[in-house]
């Protein structure tokens, strides 16, 4: 049983401004290209493709002005005007930007934006003006009355029509004046046409607001041109009707009709032979000709909520593996020669394959190629140099790297902000560049690849690079830190002051820059989504921002370990290595431990609290988990080791902890509770230990509130859903 009217509605307005969206920006993309080669026939029918497809759609779902914007902009793509081709990718763009403003406007239900500016352009593109404007290109055919505007897809279907032999009557029906109900006119004669034959174009478009006042077709028929003509004289509404043969040839850009000259004369020339389209136009017919099945009749549109509460479950399902296996441990401790202890085993295993299966499977159906992120980015680079007055050239790699669909949404505005800033920071003008021998243009690189379990992408330019000793001074004069606290940084360090909050070198407030909001979020995003970034740059050769993102943020690969009997877990990735020390050979160097690992000192975190002095404290083992985190290396003191599991993240709310140093929690098959501790946060605590030596650092996990190897009950103060 189908659903209501409006329930359709709904669903076909849902799906129109997912693929009206993807639509935008193909128009974008082919714009683009277009600019890169004018001219070029096969960009320009893609262009208009593209805007004839979402014209269509839009009037299907009624949202009038973005069909009437597109149908006069697809009117001006079908000229041939040469003298035009520079200017329609700009304007190709800003209709770009307008499109997408109406599909928010629309989407959100709010106030249409203004759309005079774009019908000015289209407008100036199609008529010719008193000085300065674009003159369209004449007919050669001087026995033509007029060259009719229908759209691509009509005279392609026109074209293929006398291709195969048809007979082609281009009808015009002059309405009566006195006509009070056009539109129904409109669709009376098209009615009536029809019963003659094939309509293969027809104007005004269904749904068009342009007064009527004439209806005209292109219709295929074996019908006398006089049996039309009377069909079509319908009382009260066609004051006249002319019905004319097509001649010459009809191509997908050009279709001519003869001048009426009485029925006698068109029958003359339907026994001239067809002229069968030129060579040239081959591949624009192929276009009209039914496109064979693909498959993408295959692929189904999910919503992403579906897929998360599926992945939900999944985690729910792992939850219950863990509790059954320890379950499954107690009993066989309990009763080691039982014959059932196999079969438990047995059965655990064939669970565990197939969950882990089921994981992967639904893990790979939010997993998309981050080319649907890195694809918006052109149009970006592109507007952003031409504002600056530079010339930057944008190379993509690794577009189809998969990522999880939720970390690609969620890195967009950052990954913005990177390449903003390298085409407005990092590259020079042009005789900056000239000055330094480089080329005049300049490179942006956009880059992608797998690491591990990690997704790398990196935003690299090859510009002047960062003066580290300008970012230290900006960083003082602007109180972020102390002149003392700078000293005691490094170079890595010192750069990464640039993602701090209200941090900016620019001189003065422009669009793009001086506002001090930017880079921060790059850090408070990469933050939350648990993962990290590294600045590295080169003085006159440029830099390189590399963001470290996990693939997922539902499940874990997580290294347990205990700090005060508190159980805590690291991404397992993020743990080098691990070494045990005692309390002995850990040395205090400035205010801040120390420990010999090798050819290399190790500067030192403590989780936990000082053993205290003496003998017994000094010969206290603990083990030391060296993690990486781009170029520095820290270790992170803890008191033992619980191995290492695959942990279902929750998230936490602010009731449960009060510390940026626990990012969410997990449930252990016995019931436990295991926080998972925020690395970026750990390290922003050891920056600040090492900036400023009089900070109390020393067991930072001491006073986290909960109590030790807390059970279950714990868990009513954890949200559902990821963290």
């Amino acid at each position: 049983m189908s659903g209501p009217p409006e329930d359709r509605m709904g669903e076909l307005r849902d799906l129109f401004f997912e693929s009206a969206g993807e639509l935008v920006q193909k128009l974008n993309d082919e714009a683009l290209r277009l600019e890169q080669t004018p001219g070029d026939a096969e960009t320009a029918r893609n262009l208009r493709r593209i805007v004839h497809t979402l014209k269509g759609d839009s009037a299907a779902c009624g949202y009038r002005e973005l069909s009437e914007l597109a149908h006069e902009f697809e009117d001006v793509l079908t000229l041939e005007n040469p003298a035009a081709a520079p200017v329609v990718p700009e304007i190709a763009l800003h209709a770009a930007d307008v499109f997408a403003a109406l599909l928010e406007a629309y989407r959100g239900n709010k106030k249409l934006p203004s759309i005079q500016s774009l019908r000015e352009k289209i407008a100036r593109l199609a008529h010719p003006g008193p000085k300065g404007s674009i003159a369209p290109k004449k007919t050669k055919n001087k026995g033509a009355r007029h060259a009719c505007l229908w759209s691509e897809y009509e005279r392609l279907a026109i074209a293929h029509a006398v291709e195969e032999g048809k007979r082609i009557h281009h009808v015009v029906v002059q309405l009566d004046p006195q006509c009070g109900m056009p539109i129904a006119a409109r669709q009376m004669i098209q009615v009536a046409l029809a019963d003659m034959g094939e309509v293969l174009a027809l104007y005004p478009a269904e749904g068009s607001t342009t007064p009527i006042t004439r209806i005209e077709a292109a219709l295929a028929s074996q019908k006398p041109a006089e049996q039309i003509r009377t069909k079509c004289a319908i009382p009260t509404i066609a004051l006249s009707v002319k019905v004319t043969l097509l001649r010459g040839k009809a191509t997908a850009a050009q279709a001519t009709f003869a001048e009426p000259a009485g029925v006698e004369a068109q029958e003359e020339v339907a026994k001239e032979p067809a002229v069968n389209p030129a060579v040239n136009e081959e591949p624009a017919i192929a276009e009209a000709a039914p496109a064979a099945p693909t498959g993408a009749e295959n692929i189904l549109r999910v919503d992403a909520e579906r897929i998360d509460s599926v992945l939900n479950l999944v985690g729910e399902m792992i939850l219950a593996k863990s509790m059954l296996q320890q379950t499954l441990l107690e009993f066989a401790q309990r009763f080691p020669k039982d014959t059932l202890r196999s079969k438990f085993s047995d059965a655990m295993a064939f669970q565990a394959r197939v969950l882990t299966d089921l994981q992967r499977s639904v893990m790979k159906i939010r997993m998309v190629p981050v080319d649907q992120l890195f694809r918006r980015f052109p149009r970006t680079v592109r507007d952003v140099s031409r504002q600056c007055g530079k010339e930057v050239e944008l190379v993509i790699r690794g577009g189809d790297t998969d990522l999880d669909k939720g970390i690609l949404d969620t890195i967009a505005e950052p990954l913005m902000h990177l390449l903003r800033n390298a085409v407005g920071h990092g590259i020079e003008s042009t005789s900056e560049r000239a000055r330094a021998g480089k080329s005049p243009q300049g490179t942006v690189r956009l880059n992608a690849y797998h690491q591990g379990n990690q997704v790398i992408i990196e935003v690299a330019d090859d510009g002047s690079g960062i003066s580290a000793d300008k970012v230290r001074q900006r960083a003082i004069s602007q109180r972020l830190i102390s002149a003392e606290e700078a000293a005691r940084l490094t170079e890595s360090e010192i750069l990464e002051l640039i993602l701090r909050p209200g941090f900016s070198t620019a001189a003065e407030i422009t669009e793009l820059s001086g506002r001090g909001i930017g880079l921060d979020i790059v850090q408070s995003v990469l933050a939350r989504l648990k993962g990290s970034v590294q600045i590295e740059t080169a003085p006159g050769r440029g830099t390189t921002f590399r963001l470290r993102l996990p693939l997922t943020l539902a499940i874990l690969r997580a290294l347990l370990f205990r700090v005060e009997h508190r159980l805590y877990a690291l991404p397992l990735n993020a743990v080098a290595e691990i070494t045990r020390a005692t309390e002995g050979q850990i040395h205090l160097v400035e205010n801040y431990e120390v420990l010999q690992l090798r050819d290399d000192v190790l500067p030192l975190l403590r989780l936990g609290g000082a053993p205290g002095f003496g003998t017994d404290a000094a010969s206290h083992k603990v083990f030391v988990l060296v993690i990486n985190q781009g170029e520095r290396k820290f270790g992170l003191i803890v008191d033992e080791l619980a191995g290492e599991d695959e942990l279902v993240i929750k998230a936490l709310d602010d009731q449960s902890i009060k510390t940026d140093l626990v990012s969410g929690a997990s449930i252990m098959g016995d019931g436990r509770v295991v926080l998972i501790l925020n690395l970026i946060a750990l390290v922003e605590r050891f920056t600040r230990s090492r900036a400023n030596p009089n900070a109390q650092m020393a067991g930072l996990l001491s006073n986290l509130s909960g109590p030790a190897g807390s059970r279950a009950p714990l868990t009513h103060g954890m949200a559902g859903g990821q963290a």
